[in-house]
This record gives structure tokens, sequence and C-alpha cells, in this order.
């Protein structure tokens, strides 16, 4: 055996980031004759301390051979075959083209991914600017926190986490909001039980009875779709109270004579009439906060994903404003990412007002300064949100698409609608790992590179930037998703995406996002990464916005009004449903489910019903059941628990055999587009008393 195939069976860690939720943990990947045979903490690493979750612990079985794609797919007379690289490029080619010629630049869309590094999600919305000449760039940023981009952007002038996840420890209380960080960022989930341990309090705003919710202080079960009314009814209490942060508000705050006009519409008499909330409970909350010496405030989808979805994170930011909640250690307002690269995919562009750096596209000298470096004159226009382009492709005026690494068939709402908007296209092509459902209904796949056999960079939710390296060869034919933009923009014609590697990437979007400017491979290698912005100002990176003045100047206070979601229940659909996650699974499930450990936990699709409801539909344990909407149905096995009120059913959107987003709303937020995915109208039927 010779030296060097000898050293390739030695047993090796290699240091990454886990490819799950934006906590960001690092993990090190265990290496044996080129197969990645384990995977362990990494002590030293600052988010994650030495902890994973069970997701974290199963990363090898993610990024396992097993079922991968491996060359490059086309479908002919409904089966797929392969094919060279050579041929489907030319496929492609040819069929953007053609759109382009027909209906113009915007006939062509391209949805990044939040999964894929920067680098991958730079070179797609440098792909769909600078090569196809359209801004039809988004990603699934848009079904999950658009609505905090745009609102804290409004707020405070800047649509990210606010502190650092170290902070926790650092509060005296925490709050959340819609989400339980338990099962949807378990590390961080811990070290908020960890804080509450210690000492600090706990207070949980949510319509289930979740793990933390049991845990607190105090839980605020509001009634789903009614977050504005119960954030102005504990702004009213404040103000009424003289609780309110009087010199913080005067200093750096604007516009509060017309917030307190607002909330003072909410007594705490009409506000427990439309959240369900006791006012005995409204009124502890509001004193808990405001008197708070360091509240820490997080929030999830359950905040985001409504047809108010910009308007809740505005009030969001109006309580942490009024109570003077920001700017120093232990406060703050915090989203929490879902996916491991949300806050990065957002921060290069892949959206479709704005470049890398949030620097918008409507702006002439953002685009000069892009079309000087890109060399390409750009598009003027903001483009289309995800789905805008599904409602292109059923109209006629979006031809093309190409999807990079999601799944919009199992994630987007209606289904049923989203699978006849990609029927309706002349050209899917498709860019992934595995056969998922979108994947079955493109014309083109090709092989991508898994996040552990590629170089590249995580952004998490405490905006820090992360390398990743490879630890394995990609099988087959695959290839990053950068190198297979750049080779498909030159079949094209331009000649600017031919990079030598991901680093070479990452220097160009230093060079064009101010965010980023102070970094480099490195000095992340250093540093265990460093949160963004990292610049001349702030060498070394910034833990905490806001300390002295906000990224716009002044903190604006935007008053906002209730109003009830787009579908409410009634006499032919008479339960409110909501979309959940569980611990044991993540996103569409198409790397959790590769997991034996994970998928015993929870192998099917379920629906969580309360006892009374139960008990009214002669429900038991188990019992089938068909849960129907407006757009369609699904059928699955009930789980009787308390967890949810009386009149609200939930079911997780991991199960493309029980996919959710059947039943999901597509009535969207009038800023973001965001659609309403945690409130709509339901009917279950009892499938075993149907039977009978």
């Amino acid at each position: 055996m010779t030296a060097d195939a000898s050293a390739h069976n030695i047993s090796r860690i290699i240091q990454t980031i886990c490819p799950f939720c934006g906590v960001g943990c690092g993990i090190g990947l265990r290496v044996e004759q080129e197969k990645i045979t384990g995977v362990e903490p990494l002590a030293s690493h600052p988010v994650s301390q030495g902890k994973l979750c069970a997701k974290g612990w199963s990363t090898a079985y993610a990024v396992d051979p097993i079922d991968r794609i491996t060359t490059p797919l086309i479908r002919e007379n409904g089966s797929f075959r392969p094919a060279s690289w050579d041929e489907a490029y030319q496929v492609i080619t040819e069929a953007f083209l053609a759109a382009a010629a027909e209906k113009g630049a915007d006939a062509v869309g391209v949805i990044a991914c939040a999964r894929a590094t920067n680098e991958d999600c730079y070179a797609a919305q440098k792909f769909a600017r600078a090569v196809l000449g359209t801004n039809n760039i988004d990603h699934c940023a848009r079904i999950c926190h658009s609505p905090s981009v745009a609102g804290l952007r409004q707020t405070l002038g800047s649509g990210a986490m606010t502190n650092s996840i170290d902070d926790i420890e650092k509060a005296d209380l925490i709050v959340i909001f819609g989400c339980d960080p338990t099962e949807n960022h378990s590390v961080l989930g811990g070290r908020i039980i960890g804080a509450k341990m210690a000492g600090a309090r706990l207070l949980v705003v949510d319509p289930r009875l979740t793990r933390l919710a049991r845990m607190a202080d105090l839980h605020l079960q509001l009634q789903l779709g009614t977050n504005i009314a119960l954030i102005n009814g504990l702004l009213q209490i404040i103000f009424a109270n003289g609780w309110e942060a009087t010199e913080f508000l005067s200093s750096r705050c604007e516009n509060e004579t017309a917030l307190r006009a607002k909330v003072a519409e909410y007594p705490p008499e009409r506000v427990a009439a439309i959240t369900g909330v006791p006012e005995e409970k409204l009124i502890a909350a509001a004193r808990m906060y405001a008197k708070a010496e360091r509240a820490l405030l997080t929030y999830g989808m359950g905040i985001t994903q409504y047809t108010t979805g910009t308007n809740n994170v505005i009030s969001i930011s109006n309580l942490a404003l009024v109570a003077g909640q920001i700017g120093r250690e232990g406060t703050g307002i915090n989203p929490l990412r879902g996916q491991n690269n949300v806050q990065g995919a957002c921060d290069m562009g892949a959206l479709p007002n704005v470049f890398p750096g949030y620097q918008e596209v409507a702006q002439q000298t953002n685009r000069d300064k892009f079309a000087d470096h890109w060399q390409k004159k750009l598009p003027e226009n903001k483009g289309l949100t995800s789905l805008g382009m599904t409602k292109g492709a059923l109209s006629g005026e979006v031809r093309c698409m190409l999807i990079m690494g999601e799944d919009p068939v199992v994630t987007d709402p209606d289904q049923h609608h989203v699978q006849r908007a990609l029927e309706a296209l002349d050209l899917l092509v498709v860019i992934e790992l595995v056969m998922t459902e979108t994947a079955a209904m493109a014309d083109v796949i090709l092989p991508a590179a898994a996040f552990s056999e590629k170089a590249g960079t995580f952004t998490n939710c405490e905006r820090r930037v992360q390398l990743i390296q490879p630890a394995i060869a990609a099988p087959g034919e695959a290839k990053p998703d950068w190198q297979i933009l750049g080779e498909l923009a030159s079949r094209l014609g331009y000649h600017h995406m031919d990079w030598p590697n991901a680093e070479a990437i990452f220097n160009e979007i230093a060079a064009l996002s101010p965010l980023y400017q102070g970094m480099s491979y490195p000095k992340l290698a250093e540093n265990h990464g460093l949160q963004w912005p990292c610049n001349e100002q702030a060498p070394n990176g910034t833990p905490l916005l806001h300390r002295q003045q906000f990224s716009r100047g002044k903190g604006r206070l935007i008053p906002v009004s209730h109003a009830d979601p787009a579908e409410v229940p009634d006499e032919a659909y008479p339960l409110f449903f909501t979309t959940t996650r569980l611990h044991y699974h993540y996103g569409c499930g198409s790397m959790t489910r590769k997991s034996p450990l994970l998928e015993r936990e929870t192998p099917s699709g379920i629906l969580f019903i309360n006892p009374a409801d139960a008990q009214a539909l002669a429900i038991k344990p188990q019992t089938k059941v068909r849960i129907s909407s407006r757009r369609g149905e699904v059928e699955t096995g009930a789980i009787i628990t308390d967890e949810v009120p009386p009149g609200t059913v939930a079911m997780p959107y991991h199960f493309k055999e029980a996919p959710s987003n059947r039943l999901t709303n597509t009535a969207q937020d009038p800023v973001t587009k965001m659609p309403e995915l945690k409130a709509c109208a339901v009917r279950v039927t009892n499938l075993e008393v149907e039977h009978k």
C-alpha cells in the first residue's frame, strides 16, 4: 500500500458546521476510508459548547451516498435517463433562451436555497441578475422570516437578530413568542432551560402548551392570529402605568405619540376578549417585561407566517423599544432562523428586491456598483417572489424555473396549486442531492454536492459567518451549486462566474457587501466565525447591534392594528388549523428521514388534537382521520394532547405522505407576500366512524 493510500485509510475528524437549523453548532465529521462514519460535537465551539441535538448527531445519515443523484438526469417519455453535463446544459440553455426571446428576461425564475452555502446563494442571485437579466430570485425565507427582514428594517434599520446566543445567560427574563426552541433549535433551547434553572424568569406567548410553556413563570395562551392585539394590549398597560422607558424613548425613538394613541384602543378587557388571555395575565406579563432589568425576546414563525406577518414583527419591535429592552447585552429582538443558512441566503441577496448586503435594487447607485463589478447592465424592476413565480407559471408569464435544493411541492402552501404551476412550465430544472417531490417533477435534474463535500460558509441566526470544509469527495459527477451555475453561465455567454474555488467567491462577496467587508477565510478560521457587520469600524465583528444608535438612526415606533386571519372557522370548517415542527425532524424531511434513529421516533405524519375535540369526534389515539380544507385533504393518524387548545388542531410539515401544506392558505402578507401558513380553517373526519 502506498503512503497516499494509507493516509486515506486513517480515521480523521473534519471540523465543520451542522447543516440543520439556524443555531450553527460546531461538529466534527469522522471520516474513515473516505466515508463519514460518525459525528461528534466540538467542545471549543462558542455556540454549541460541546453539545449537539438529535438531528446534529444524525448528520452522517443526512449525507449518506445511498439514494444520491450522481449524474445529470433528463426526463424522457415520462421517466428519467442519465445524461452528460453537456447535454443537460444544452437542453437548459435552449429553453432559457427561447423563453426570454418570447416573453422577455422575466420569463425565467431562480429559487436559491437556505441550506446551500453563502457562496452558492451569491452565485444564484448573480446568475439571475447578470446572466438571465432578471430579479426573479428568491428562496424559502419568503415563507419563514421575510417579515422579520421587512418589519425590523422599518423600525430599526436592520432585519436580523440584534443580540448573540450568549446573551441568553445574561438575561433575567426570557420571552418566547410563537416558537418552541426545544423542538426547533434544540441546543439553543437547552441553553434557555439552563438559564431558567439558574434563576432567569420565563414568559411564553403561544397558542400551544409547549414544553417551555409548561416550564414558564407565565404562559399567555392566546388565540391563533391575535399577536398584534395582545402586544398592543401590553403596550397600553405599560403606558397606563408609567412603566415605559421614558429616557430611552425620548432620546432614541420617534413617533411615540402616534403609538400611544393607537394602543389606547386596546384596554385589557378588549384584548382579553380578542385573545382569550385573562386580564390579570396581561397585566402580569406587561409588568414582567417592562420591569425586567434585561429581557431577551425571541420569536419564530408563530409571529411571521400570517397575512399580518410584517405588522406582527413591527409590534414586537414596538414592545422592545417602549420598554427599552434593546441595545444592551441580555436584551434585544431575536428571530430564530429555521434553516442553517436562511440568514446567509438573505445576506447574499437571494431576494427579488435587494443585492447582497440588503442594497436595494431600485437604487441607481447600487445597480451601477454591481453592474460595474459584474460587467453587465442589470435589471431595474423588483423581481417576483417565489409565490409570484408560481402564479406567473400558471398565467404563462414565467416559462422556465431553476430550483436549487428546495422542495416547494412539500413546503409551500396549497400543494395542488404548486404542482399545477410546475407542470405548466416549459422547463423545470432542479439542482438536488436526492429525489425530492419537486425533483420528481423536473425536466432536468443536476446532481449537487452536499455540505460535507465542498468548502464555503454558513451564517447562523446570530449573524455569525462560519466556515465549512469538505470531508469527503462528492459522489459520481455531483458538483457544488456555484460551479454548476458558473458553467451554465458560460454556456449562456457570460464569463464572469468562472471562479477557481469557493474562497474566490467569498472575496467577491466581501468586496461588494459592507456587512462582510472585513471578513476572509483565514480570519473566519481564526475566530470560529465572525458576526456581521464586520468592517473597518468593527474589524472583529459585532456581537451586539444598536448599542448606541439604530441602523436607521432613531428607532421608529409604528402603530399597527389587529386583523383576523384571512380564513377563520365556520360551520363547514369548524376548527382552526396550524402547522408545527417536531424535535426529530427538519424541513421537508429529505435529510432527517434518511436516519433510522430519527425516523423511528416519528415515522409518519400526525394530527395533534385536543381531548375535548377528540371526544366530540369519537377519536382515540392513532385513530385514522381526514383533515379537509378548502384547498385539499390529508389522511393521517391522530395524537390526543392538551398541547393544542380546544378548537385548534396542528400538523407537522415534514411528511410527504401526509403533507400539511395541501391544506394551508395562500393568502399573503401584502408587504412580503408571506403566505398564511399558521392559520386556516379545517374539518376533521373520523375515518373509522365513517367507514362503519
